[in-house]
């Protein structure tokens, strides 16, 4: 059985998105990019909301394609276009495609998922998803990539959180050049 993997840019006060969705404040390097391109590897599912898929879906499948694409354009696209993606949406639902299936939050199917996944399945932002995982106790372990940044208000990726749930610190990394601190959590 996979296990469910957040990975999240968040600002020290804990939030993933300005109040209208701005990510403008996220400070990313090559560094950072290897690094998450082993968590990609390591990867054969990938889950998102309906926001962040439609974010995703509309750069990545042609990113690598692109003449001045990076090496983490061309790694990325590849990894995106083979594994499978769930999406957690009620407005797309019946618009299935190879490779990409479109799912309410029902809790009985994020947790066939899981059990379907060799490997892990990987959730990048998707903040409302996000928040639906964790009220259903299904987020096994997070990386979470803490900006320099206080911002006072936004969108929270521990919104609504009414239980406790405890985690272990696994891991640090710092990425000097960027001056993002990764903490990686494991339940």
């Amino acid at each position: 059985m996979g296990k469910l993997i957040i990975s999240e840019h968040i600002t020290i006060d804990g939030f993933v998105a300005g109040p209208n969705g701005e990510m403008d404040w996220i400070s990313l390097d090559n560094t950072l990019f290897e690094f998450v391109g082993k968590l990609t590897n390591n990867a054969d599912t990938a889950l998102y909301g309906r926001k962040t898929f439609e974010m995703m879906d509309a750069y990545w499948p042609v990113a690598g394609n692109k003449s001045n694409a990076s090496k983490h354009d061309k790694e990325h696209s590849e990894w995106y276009l083979k594994v499978n993606k769930y999406v957690l949406s009620k407005s797309m639902q019946g618009s299935d495609r190879d490779k990409t299936h479109f799912i309410t939050g029902d809790l009985t199917t994020v947790k066939k998922i899981k059990e379907k996944s060799a490997n892990s399945v990987l959730v990048f932002g998707s903040p409302s998803a996000v928040h639906y995982l964790f009220s259903q106790d299904l987020v096994d372990e997070m990386y979470l990539f803490v900006n320099p940044v206080l911002m006072g208000n936004g969108i929270s990726l521990f919104k609504g959180i009414d239980q406790k749930t405890k985690y272990t610190l696994a891991s640090t990394i710092t990425f000097d050049s960027c001056r993002v601190v990764c903490l990686h959590y494991t339940k």
